[in-house]
């Protein structure tokens, strides 16, 4: 007696679109809370003549490489979270199949950049303090800041892993 042939279980491993757009708005929340961090982020110190200096974040590469890659992010998910509401509320996604491998490389090119931010930032932080020997505000802020960025890189990759999901099937 021959068996009928095995099909695959039915249980999908999509992932709602509504996690995606949650994914997506966390993402956009971090990233602009460490753009206002990281761009309000001043110290002011005084010499031995009484002279004030400003050190703002713009005095720093890595910091400006940070702003510009919570900037670049921030733009990317904005359109990404229109787009992701879009098909939350037609259940139908602009673009087509093209447009789901748009979704993947963008999300994996952003959430690679977003970390990348972070770490120059991190780093830069960490060698002020070793080269200056003080701990102080302007520098817990640019951390505040790269920690979210940090974060925002999380769920920048959560969601590159989720369009990963909705990717064509090649056969």
């Amino acid at each position: 007696m021959a068996q009928p042939p095995l099909t695959p279980p039915t249980t999908s491993t999509i992932i709602p679109p509504f996690v995606g757009l949650i994914v997506r708005i966390l993402t956009f929340i971090c990233l602009l809370i460490s753009l206002i961090v990281i761009s309000t982020n001043t110290h002011t110190t005084f010499d031995d003549y009484g002279d004030e200096y400003k050190t703002k974040f713009n005095d720093f590469i890595a910091y400006r490489y940070l702003i510009s890659t919570v900037v670049i992010g921030l733009a990317y998910t904005l359109l990404q979270t229109a787009f992701s509401i879009s098909f939350v509320t037609t259940g139908n996604r602009l673009g087509g199949e093209g447009f789901c491998v748009f979704d993947f490389y963008g999300d994996k090119f952003i959430s690679y950049f977003l970390v990348t931010g972070a770490a120059a930032s991190f780093g830069m932080t960490q060698e002020i303090k070793r080269l200056a020997g003080n701990d102080n505000k302007f520098l817990n802020t640019s951390n505040a800041a790269a920690s979210l960025c940090l974060l925002g890189f999380f769920f920048a990759a959560a969601s590159s892993i989720f369009s990963s999901y909705n990717l064509p099937k090649r056969v």
